[in-house]
């Protein structure tokens, strides 16, 4: 068992009169938003003198965690992991920026209080893909209402009459939520709810001329709470931090909206990795193609090997140059953006994989792979085919390979039960003798539930989906992956 910290070892609080003005309110006191942008406000303040202040919002009342305010608001950020030239690194920072939390449940009043703020210019957010949802039953004078966006408007609604409207009283938007499109979700939703209680047209109006929606994309692995190493990290301090949180070296934070915002954030000379872009997408088809479809493609290829974890496979050099040449020869040249962008993300994304203090279990990542398959890497097999009128060799392997994988006899399967059930029935016909394996692949890939469309009328997609099938049964994924980077000719 973990020992704690002797008693008389001090906890981390604050020293000093917080004196910084609140410009952001945040909804989420959860470990991604204090490891990620809580991170990168404190570090502005320090660099740029952006002098920014955050109240934290508890959005749900049910949680028994105490409030940051034990520790005045503070606490420590742990980063670890490879650095750009593939160096370990491993920082601790007290994050300073951070006064108080805010429980809905018992502190209603103290919540729309902050929206009488002048200096307060942003809200961020970080609920939960669930989280930008509407529903008919929030009310107006519900302390609070039940979902996120009722709350949102709710206070919204209050700094507007604060302010009798004025449009310089308008706030930047920013949800983290991880859904397309987050910030015209967003502020659909408020809309929804302020159309429900009947509120003033000139509230709707302020919220399309006074206040500024944002969609973002962010990119950090946050794990949360060392809790394993806990008692060792805090005699490392010196003190202890209940709210101690570890985070990846790397980060990404962009933001679709108006050049204006680098200068309201003081951006300029930061040296932080927040970029401010008029779209948006091809940002999220990088990082869903390089970042999520390399997990993708190397874990049914990695399990088959007899690998069980991410850095496992990072570590073995066929399952290493299978990723790379995946990446460099087949997703990157599909993808919309320039190689100038592409190859430093996708070098990022390979030193991520290799971190030493993150261990992914494969078996994890495997959750839903075909629905992963179908977003992630499917459409730039396709897109890959129609640029070079033939199939990529590598994403055909993964695409057999996680039919494999299907059979059921490696690891425990996580995904629609309908689904897994088909595929054992179709793997125990093909063992019977009553379906081939071309039969299977022709099932597989006509299935419009999982692909949305017949991928059998993809040219020679099923046979060579087949064939590479054929080839791993008869000689086992090393083998192909031998064969597959032989040199042509």
């Amino acid at each position: 068992m973990n020992a704690r910290p002797p008693l008389s070892m001090p906890r981390l609080q604050r020293t000093a009169p917080f004196n910084r003005p609140i410009r952001v309110l945040q909804f989420g006191a959860g470990n991604f938003l204090r490891g990620f942008f809580d991170w990168q406000i404190d570090l502005l303040n320090e660099r740029c003198g952006l002098d920014a202040g955050i109240v934290v919002v508890r959005p749900s009342g049910r949680s028994a965690q105490p409030l940051l305010d034990v520790q005045g608001g503070r606490y420590t950020t742990l980063i670890r992991g490879l650095d750009e030239q593939g160096q370990p690194v491993r920082e601790f920072r007290i994050i300073d920026c951070v006064q108080r939390e805010i429980d809905l449940a018992t502190m209603f009043d103290d919540y729309l209080a902050e929206a009488r703020r002048p200096e307060l210019r942003f809200v961020v957010s970080n609920t939960t893909e669930a989280g930008i949802s509407t529903n008919d039953d929030d009310r107006y004078d519900d302390r609070p209402p039940a979902s996120f966006p009722a709350k949102l408007t709710r206070w919204l609604h209050e700094r507007y009459r604060h302010f009798d409207g004025a449009r310089e009283a308008g706030v930047v938007v920013l949800p983290c939520e991880l859904i397309d499109d987050n910030g015209p979700a967003l502020k659909a939703a408020i809309a929804h709810f302020a159309r429900r209680w009947a509120l003033e047209d000139g509230f709707l109006q302020w919220l399309d001329l006074g206040c500024t929606f944002c969609s973002t994309l962010v990119d950090r692995i946050v794990p949360g709470h060392p809790q394993g190493e806990i008692a060792a990290l805090e005699a490392e301090l010196g003190y202890q931090d209940r709210f101690l949180v570890t985070a990846e070296h790397f980060y990404l934070f962009v933001i679709e909206g108006p050049a204006w915002l680098a200068d309201t954030l003081r951006l300029h000379g930061s040296g932080l990795n927040v970029q401010i872009v008029d779209d948006i997408k091809p940002y999220k088809q990088r990082k869903v193609g390089v970042l999520n479809g390399g997990h993708t493609v190397l874990v049914p290829v990695a399990l088959l090997a007899g690998v069980q974890s991410v850095g496992e496979a990072m570590a073995d050099p066929a399952l290493h140059g299978f990723l790379v040449n995946t990446l460099q020869q087949e997703i990157m040249p599909a993808l919309p953006l320039p190689a100038s962008e592409l190859q430093p993300f996708a070098d990022a994304v390979l030193r991520r994989f290799a971190n030493p203090y993150l261990h992914h279990r494969l078996a994890s990542i495997a959750l839903n792979s075909w629905a992963k398959f179908a977003a992630r890497v499917m459409p730039q097999l396709l897109r890959y085919q129609q640029l070079r009128g033939q199939l990529p060799p590598h994403l055909v392997l993964a695409l057999a390979a996680t039919l494999r994988l299907y059979r059921g006899d490696l690891i425990p399967l996580a995904d629609d039960p309908a689904l897994i059930d088909a595929l054992r029935a179709d793997w125990q016909a093909v063992d019977e003798g009553s379906l081939t394996l071309t039969e299977l692949v022709h099932r597989m890939l006509g299935r419009q539930a999982v692909w949305r469309q017949d991928l059998n009328a993809a040219p020679g997609l099923t046979d060579a989906v087949a064939q590479a099938l054929q080839q791993l049964q008869q000689q086992g994924i090393r083998a192909c992956l031998a064969i597959l980077e032989q040199p042509a000719g």
